[in-house]
């Protein structure tokens, strides 16, 4: 009876002044919530799937929508003028349900391929393993790496020499057919991909030798790559349109190059910076000295002050690596190590025992022994 059953705005959640675009929305939502495709054995869904669709088939139609909001379900009752008879099926319903869970589930119902239109073509990924010194300054490599693009001997459509792709006469060209569903809802019309073509519009009859009537063909490719300078370990170069080639008509994927540098035997890197370890004599950090120090393009003269500690760093502006598209530079850091020197003779020994003497540095400790003054009295 019209008394048991609910507003149709209420089921669909929606507000009378709901335009067009809202209710559609409204439906949408509930029929992927709702169908028995995603609910197996719900009665209750069931019901909710069969109420919803009811509801839609009123409010999307203007001339039921408007006898609906004056007289109510009365409308469509027997003599009520509406012609609705309740709700028996899909058979007046101005829509195919399989544009609906296309828009959910990547096509329609009844399994198939997605319709047909421009497809991009797939990236493809591509490991370079640099020099520091190359990652450092940049380099010019040549690469190889296999794509898939059209086969030069058909020319991409897939059929021998001399001859073309018929359209097939299943689908008429479009690539999809309509088929008839029996529910326990009724009747629902939806599309799926043409078998006798398998979703291309197309048959073709002799196909060509080199791809064997697929049109495209897997390839070996050679690419002069510039490596740009400061590029780092795990870092990437993108090549727009480098990747496999699109199909009916998409766009080309793109190359991914991850770059994997080797370390350096003397530099450490971080970022742009870089640092080493330098080894000074005694004498050296004693005194001060002029000392040779590496960088990234030789070694260069660097003088330290005298009385410099074993760990003491030193940072040298520019000297680092340069920065990627810039022409700014890091730092080179250097950290030097004061050996203590072997094997002395004699004398040395001696003129160290008197320099020791000379400085206060007896026997008793001197100013180790201070040192620890501090903290044990």
């Amino acid at each position: 009876m019209a008394e048991s059953k609910r507003d149709y705005y209420e089921v669909l959640g929606v507000d009378r002044s709901a335009d067009e675009g809202a209710i559609k929305r409204a439906y949408r939502s509930l029929a992927k919530k709702y169908h028995p495709d995603v609910n197996p054995g719900d009665k209750e869904a069931e019901q909710k799937f069969k109420e919803v669709n009811e509801a839609y088939a009123v409010l999307s139609d203007s001339e039921k929508k408007a006898k609906y909001d004056q007289f109510g379900h009365a409308a469509f009752e027997a003599g009520g003028g509406g012609g609705y008879g309740g709700f028996g099926g899909f058979g007046d319903m101005d829509f195919d349900i399989s544009d609906i869970f296309s828009s959910f589930f990547g096509g329609g119902m009844g399994g198939g391929s997605a319709r047909r239109g421009p497809v991009r073509g797939e990236d493809i990924t591509v490991r370079l393993t640099l020099s520091f010194e190359e990652a450092v300054f940049g380099v010019k490599k040549e690469i190889s790496y296999q794509r898939i693009q059209k086969c030069a001997e058909c020319s991409g459509s897939g059929a021998a020499k001399g001859t073309s792709p018929k359209t097939c006469p299943t689908c008429g060209g479009s690539g999809r057919i309509r088929v008839q569903q029996r529910t326990p809802l009724g009747i629902m019309q939806t599309q799926k991909a043409c078998d006798a073509c398998r979703g291309t519009g197309k048959i073709v009859e002799k196909p060509c030798e080199s791809c064997r009537g697929n049109g495209y063909v897997r390839v070996t490719k050679k690419l002069d790559v510039s490596i740009p300078a400061g590029i780092d370990d795990g870092q990437r170069v993108v090549l727009s349109g480098q990747g496999s080639e699109g199909r009916e008509g998409g766009p080309a994927g793109d190359l991914y190059i991850y770059v994997n540098v080797r370390p350096h035997a003397v530099f450490e890197r971080d970022g742009y910076d870089i640092y080493c370890e330098v080894p000074i004599s005694f004498t050296e950090a004693a005194l001060g000295a002029e000392i040779d120090i590496p960088t990234l393009e030789g070694t260069e003269m660097y003088q330290i002050k005298e009385g410099t500690q074993t760990g003491t760093t030193f940072t040298i502006r520019d000297k680092g690596v340069p920065v990627v598209n810039s022409k700014r530079r890091g730092s080179l850091h250097i950290t030097v190590k004061v050996e203590v020197p072997k094997n002395l003779n004699s004398e040395q020994k001696d003129l160290l025992r008197k320099f020791a003497e000379s400085c206060g540095e007896g026997e008793s400790g001197g100013n180790r022994k201070n040192f620890f003054k501090r903290f044990f009295k």
